[in-house]
């Protein structure tokens, strides 16, 4: 019944890129830097030397509202374009100042948006998913461009090719990429539970706006992966969608996308089988959509362990030869490594018997892959000697009854009725951007969040949870799991700090250079307490070329400069709410930038009792002109 994970198909059918070239480090034209998801910048005019003069160039104001500030803007020959609220704006990058303002209804981008330019350079454009109305706007003017799909967009439904259309639009927050003349968008699977739409994957024409093609992460009957789902009510199988973020290989041709997970995302009755194209690294043709090579990095998905970060193209050197690899993060704390081209595993990845369920109508894989090599990045188990001294010593005892009443058998203990530990949980680990290397020096860099879950699952009796299910739901019972992240009622998290870190791999070698602490929990810092990482951050690291890391912490309400080598911080700076996502890097009339976006009270903090966040707006930091 399970398929393997690895699969490949023949890298030769790989056509000669028309314009191939390597990244430019030294620009930040596209989400997370460029297509090739690096987080990192060349530039070296801020140093470990002079970090510490770094003060604030610019603010923009922001629109009122919203969780939180997480959009990444990017910056093309000086203009910056970034998201606010419901509008699209462009910037003078050195000052700040406005050059034009877009008003969409509904939000635009989400996380962020890619700019397209024609070969001569004479005409960009602005990809922008709105509302699920995919746009193209002048980068120049701000104009949304009126013959590019009907009346100026493309309804993302209008493609899907099987099943009823969602009443929803499709918008994701994750803003696709762009390689030659298209732009590849991952569909949202739309709902959170069984009856979801399909999450496909879609390419279209920049200019025009026509569909181009489409590859089905929940295969159709004939396509490779067919086999691995149910044979009935193959229309009701939906999720397996990309909501975070994908990476381009502009030199072969390739678009890496990372999958999530078939839907229920905690239990599978209604899918037996290792459910292809789930939790995968999807490698195809960027000119056709058709599938090279695809890895699985868990059979049929029970914990949310939807992959969230970005592929990392990197070339390495292997016992003497340099090696073009693609890095793969996770939630559950693993890096598994191919060869881009080939999909052959840069160290064994053995397939290990794991926990079975006992759940009635659920069949789990007896087994999973797991990466021999590098080092996990994150725990993995959730044990009475790792819960949280700075809790209240009556609410350490509830957490040891929890532990001991519930399944709790390490990574991959299936969800359960009587409950399970889920170590880390479906938030992770690793999530959104949170990696980032430097091609130079051949590090991979990257965030953990430690955060349990208790998925403990109960009978389901919606009728929309029933009309979901293979047949009705007539011979197997569906079940749901609510969300639990055993937040504490001091708000802090229930395990032991550090609650996140960032680590630092050598790549060639797989070794981890350091594990430091990320950052501090602000009630925690006002008693002395340090050294205990963020809680749940969202901030994302960028690395430079100047040897400094780049990251901020929502729980302290910071922003730092580290220094690359090391971990150690070398700069801060105060904020007075989050910031989330990712920082942009640039040049600008001959200075080096560094641009955060600043707002709300950020992720899984709400109760750690927080002072009341201030504005919403985007802080711009430089080191001080020449002569001032």
């Amino acid at each position: 019944m399970f398929a393997t994970g690895f699969g490949i198909a023949i890298a030769a059918c790989l056509a000669a890129p028309a314009a191939a070239q390597s990244p430019d480090y030294s620009t930040w034209e596209n989400y997370l830097g460029g297509g090739e998801s690096s987080q990192y910048s060349s530039l070296d005019q801020i140093t470990p030397a002079n970090v510490g003069e770094l003060e604030v160039a610019w603010t923009m104001p922001g629109a009122p509202g919203g969780f939180g500030y997480m959009f990444g803007p990017i910056v093309v020959d000086g203009k910056m374009y970034l998201g606010d609220g419901a509008d699209l704006v462009a910037l003078n990058a050195a000052t700040g100042e406005q050059i034009w303002r877009t008003s969409f209804t509904g939000g635009v981008g989400g996380r962020g948006v890619n700019l397209w330019q024609s070969a001569d350079g004479k005409e960009r454009r602005l990809m922008v998913l709105n509302g699920g109305i995919l746009r193209a706007v002048n980068a120049d003017t701000g104009e949304v461009i009126q013959n590019f799909g009907k009346d100026g967009g493309v309804d993302l439904r209008d493609a899907l090719d099987s099943g009823t259309p969602p009443a929803r639009p499709l918008q994701t927050n994750n803003p696709g990429r762009i390689f030659e003349n298209l732009i590849i968008i991952s569909l949202p699977a739309g709902a959170y539970d069984y009856a979801s739409s399909p999450a496909d994957i879609h390419a279209y024409d920049v200019r025009t706006g026509a569909h181009v093609w489409t590859f089905h992460t929940v295969p159709k009957k004939g396509e490779f992966g067919y086999d691995t789902w149910a044979e009935k009510d193959q229309d009701k199988l939906g999720g397996v969608h990309n909501w975070s973020e994908s990476t381009i290989d502009t030199e072969n041709g390739i678009v890496f996308i990372p999958t999530g997970t078939a839907r229920f995302d905690f239990y599978g009755g209604n899918r037996p089988g290792d459910n292809l194209f789930g939790n995968s690294i999807l490698a195809l043709d960027a000119r056709t959509g058709k599938r090279l090579w695809h890895f699985q990095t868990i059979h049929h998905d029970l914990w949310d362990y939807d992959i969230p970060t970005a592929p990392k193209l990197m070339t390495i050197n292997k016992d003497g030869k340099d090696v073009d690899i693609v890095v793969q993060p996770t939630k559950q704390g693993f890096l598994f490594a191919f060869e881009r081209l080939t999909g052959k595993p840069i160290w064994p990845i053995e397939e290990r018997p794991v926990p079975q369920s006992d759940v009635p109508g659920e069949v789990t894989s007896p087994t999973q892959p797991f990466p021999t090599w590098p080092p996990a990045f994150t725990r993995q188990r959730f044990t009475e000697e790792d819960i949280n001294p700075h809790l209240p010593a009556e609410d350490q005892e509830k957490i040891r009854e929890i532990l001991r009443t519930h399944r709790n058998e390490g990574l991959y203990t299936p969800p359960s009725i009587r409950g399970t530990i889920s170590m880390p949980g479906h938030n992770g680990g690793a999530n959104w951007s949170m990696a980032a290397i430097d091609p130079v020096k051949r590090r991979l860099y990257i965030v953990n969040r430690n955060i349990p879950t208790i998925d403990k699952l109960t009978p389901d009796t919606r009728p929309a949870a029933i009309e979901g299910m293979p047949g009705g739901g007539g011979d197997v019972q569906p079940y749901r799991s609510p969300v639990d992240f055993m937040l504490q009622p001091n708000g802090m998290v229930a395990v032991s700090p550090p609650f996140s870190s960032i680590t630092a791999y050598d790549m060639n070698s797989g070794n981890i250079l350091y594990q430091v602490p990320n950052g501090e929990v602000l009630p925690l810092l006002e008693k002395g307490i340090t050294g205990v990482g963020a809680q749940t951050p969202r901030g994302s690291p960028v690395v430079t070329g100047g040897g400094l890391m780049f990251i901020g912490t929502a729980s302290d309400r910071k922003f730092r400069a580290r220094d690359a080598n090391t971990g150690t911080v070398l700069w801060e700076y105060d904020l007075d709410a989050a910031t989330e996502g990712v920082p942009a890097v640039y040049e600008a009339d001959g200075r080096q930038f560094v641009v955060i976006p600043v707002g709300g009270q950020g992720h899984f903090v709400q109760g750690l009792g927080l002072p009341e966040p201030g504005p919403n707006r985007y802080i711009a930091f430089a080191l001080p002109k020449a002569g001032e």
